[in-house]
């Protein structure tokens, strides 16, 4: 397509310009065009970082490789989440040294900040089970200029260490935090907590309980409660219920802060004596936490969204009842934990209901809430229905669909082999200027050449073409045999190839 150039060009005439372009190849070679058209002018960290994220959205890694080399050459200055970024696509593609090797020659471009992509880096090798690498990784580089915080990770390899079953020595790193100056946060305790618990290990647990009552809950957190419900569920599991309710006063004396005419105690002997089950033991825990403490909105929140989390719809649901009765609004997060929880355990329909729901408690859905109960409706074979939302979308001011949701829709149409609609949603998607996966073209042109719709899987296929992306290889197969199965493809299948 012709460009009609500015008369003085700027770097965020440039994004704009480049940010437009379906084909990233088209976009990249107007960035290097853009150059040899102004003598005088120079990308910026902004333009960088569009065009870096163009090609590597794309999987176009080699050009996106080049135009690293260029803003180094460059001296630009740029973001920590361009690198975090770089390092996230060489790892998708198979390529972890090139990150690892992007990381190491950091120093040579022009940022000071690289905590972000310190932590990107670690929490890769991490998840490729690569834990020497990463603990070598801290130890070379977290104490250098360029890493702010180590708080987070350190988080991240005491979560790697209790996936392993190794609590004892993320309680270790967790002790040491201290002397390495950074200091454990919310999740820090959280991370550690739910490995020694998971890990049997009661009387650790109980210990860093206490330490929290005098560090990050002195002021009384509402949020912390998520960390005492993980402690008080693994003694009641282990059979010691009487622990768990002392250790529960403490809580409310000492953690939540509440005053004792708020305290909302259980009754030993009703727990020793009755033939309560630990379920039903652990709901009356849930309910002192909220009822025994002071009321606020981080404590409902927290509270609502780990039951949500835990599939216990119910019990969140009467969090939010008692968090609405004492005049807190429950925020987004809670209205999307519940539909994705209704979604995982089956009840899409349910899960709809949310959406009205957040319109009754005088908030407008989020695009998140949307995406969740979207994917829900077609993976239940119900992707007409969540057509009809897609359609309520787009009549609610400041919601628009984005990207996510026209790939579930076409993912969604295309499961029930409404492969002439998921054209039209596709087109649409296309037209609003966002870029289809290569996955989600594959599986639009494969379906239609099951059905026979050969015009419509190679017009698909040129678009995809224009993009500046390649069909996966069955899909080339797909076509061909659809093709050449009656006459007049035969002359389209040439023209194909």
């Amino acid at each position: 397509m012709s460009i009609r150039w500015p008369r003085i060009l700027t770097p965020t005439c440039l994004s704009q310009i480049i940010r437009k372009q379906n084909n990233p190849q088209t976009a990249y070679q107007l960035f290097k065009e853009a150059k040899c058209r102004y003598p005088d002018y120079r990308h910026n960290g902004p333009v960088y970082a569009t065009m870096i994220n163009i090609l590597g959205n794309s999987g176009r890694v080699s050009e996106m490789r080049e135009v690293m080399d260029q803003m180094r050459d460059d001296s630009c200055e740029c973001k920590d989440s361009v690198f975090s970024f770089a390092i996230k696509t060489y790892a998708s593609h198979g390529l972890l040294e090139d990150g690892i090797s992007l990381f190491k020659s950091f120093g040579r471009f022009n940022c000071t900040n690289r905590t972000q992509t310190f932590n990107t880096l670690l929490e890769i090798l991490l998840k490729e089970s690569q834990l020497h690498a990463a603990c070598q990784l801290f130890q070379e580089c977290s104490y250098g200029w360029g890493v702010k915080s180590r708080t987070q990770s350190l988080n991240l390899l005491m979560q790697s260490l209790c996936q392993r079953g190794q609590s004892e020595l993320a309680l270790h790193v967790f002790q040491e935090m201290d002397y390495q100056s950074c200091y454990p946060n919310r999740l820090s305790y959280l991370i550690v907590m739910k490995g020694l618990c998971q890990d049997g290990r009661l009387n650790e647990a109980i210990h860093l309980l206490y330490s929290m009552f005098w560090r990050i809950s002195r002021k009384g957190g509402g949020g912390d409660i998520v960390i005492y419900r993980t402690l008080l569920f693994a003694l009641c599991d282990n059979g010691e219920i009487e622990q768990a309710v002392e250790i529960l006063g403490k809580i409310l004396r000492k953690g939540l802060k509440a005053p004792k005419r708020a305290h909302y105690r259980i009754d030993l002997d009703q727990c020793r004596n009755s033939n309560l089950t630990i379920e039903e033991i652990k709901s009356l825990i849930n309910e002192a936490l909220i009822k025994g403490g002071i009321p606020s909105s981080d404590s409902y929140c927290a509270m609502a969204v780990d039951l949500y989390n835990e599939n216990k719809t119910d019990q969140g649901d009467k969090v939010v009842s008692h968090m609405i009765a004492k005049g807190f609004r429950p925020p987004s997060l809670i209205y999307e934990a519940k539909a994705a929880s209704l979604c995982k355990e089956g009840k899409v329909d349910d899960a709809v209901k949310v959406i009205e729901e957040q319109i009754v408690g005088g908030c407008v859905p989020t695009i998140a809430l949307y995406n969740i109960v979207l994917k829900g409706l077609c993976d239940d074979g119900k992707s007409t229905v969540a057509m009809e939302y897609l359609k309520k979308m787009a009549k609610q001011v400041g919601l628009v669909a984005n990207k996510e949701t026209y790939s579930t829709l076409v993912h969604g149409l295309c499961l029930e082999n409404r492969y002439i609609e998921a054209c039209k949603v596709l087109e649409e998607m296309v037209i609003k200027s966002f870029c289809p996966c290569s996955n989600t073209f594959n599986t639009l042109i494969k379906g239609l050449c099951s059905v026979g719709k050969h015009y419509e899987a190679v017009m698909w296929l040129e678009e995809m073409i224009s993009q500046g992306q390649l069909p996966h290889v069955c899909v080339w197969n797909s076509l061909v045999s659809s093709l050449c199965c009656d006459v007049a493809g035969i002359d389209m299948c040439s023209r194909v190839l």
